[in-house]
């Protein structure tokens, strides 16, 4: 499983499936005592988004991960949303000097000057899209040609840290200035947008997901 993905529960006891308490059948990794975690697994995590503002955000809560467990970001995400102006790219573009120093004063977001500036530095690279014709919903989408990708995995350890496509969104990012973006970074962003269906097979989210087609 890769560092930008949920970390699974039993992982390595060969738990592929776990049943909660509510009876529902989901993937390992989502069984820990945790609403907050769970709730993120059956209602967000493989979902298709291809709305500006939660890719948006996305991509600086995936950056903000790098180096740190996923739950550490996903405890801290209305933090995130009341620091970066609900993750408003117009906003956050315009973001100076002063609110960086509110930013890295902030206890509810992590407080790296790097992962700061990267997501600033992201919000004015979308305004660019956005001025120059593109948009981020379609350059992100076209590594995948613009329809998610159902992988059934059978098990946790089918579940790749990186794939062909996350390596050319990674590239191509890059390219563009973003940062905080390499392809493990980008095959969790893939996953938690629903560009890919990492759902283990008979989950019941994924199954879901792969019902509404």
């Amino acid at each position: 499983m890769q560092d930008g993905a949920p970390a699974p529960v039993g992982a390595g006891t060969g738990r592929t499936l776990s049943i909660g308490p509510d009876g529902v059948r989901r993937c390992a990794w989502a069984v820990e005592d945790d609403p907050v975690y769970r709730a993120y697994h059956d209602h967000e995590w493989g979902r298709p988004s291809r709305d500006v503002r939660h890719l948006f955000e996305m991509l600086v809560l995936e950056g903000a991960q790098a180096g740190l467990a996923w739950s550490t970001i996903l405890h801290r995400r209305d933090g995130y949303r009341r620091a970066f102006a609900g993750f408003d790219v117009a906003t956050v573009a315009g973001f100076g000097e002063d609110d960086v120093a509110r930013l890295l004063a902030d206890p509810g977001i992590v407080r790296n000057r790097r992962k700061v500036a990267s997501a600033v530095a992201a919000a004015r690279l979308v305004r660019g899209l956005e001025r120059s014709g593109e948009s981020l919903p379609a350059l992100l989408w076209g590594f995948v040609g613009g329809a998610p990708l159902d992988r059934r995995p059978a098990s946790l350890g089918d579940i790749p840290a990186r794939t062909p496509e996350s390596i050319a969104m990674s590239r191509e990012l890059r390219r563009r200035g973003f940062r905080f973006v390499g392809p493990t970074i980008c095959y969790a962003f893939m996953q938690a947008t629903g560009m890919v269906n990492d759902h283990v097979a008979g989950c019941a989210a994924g199954e879901e997901i792969r019902a509404a087609g």
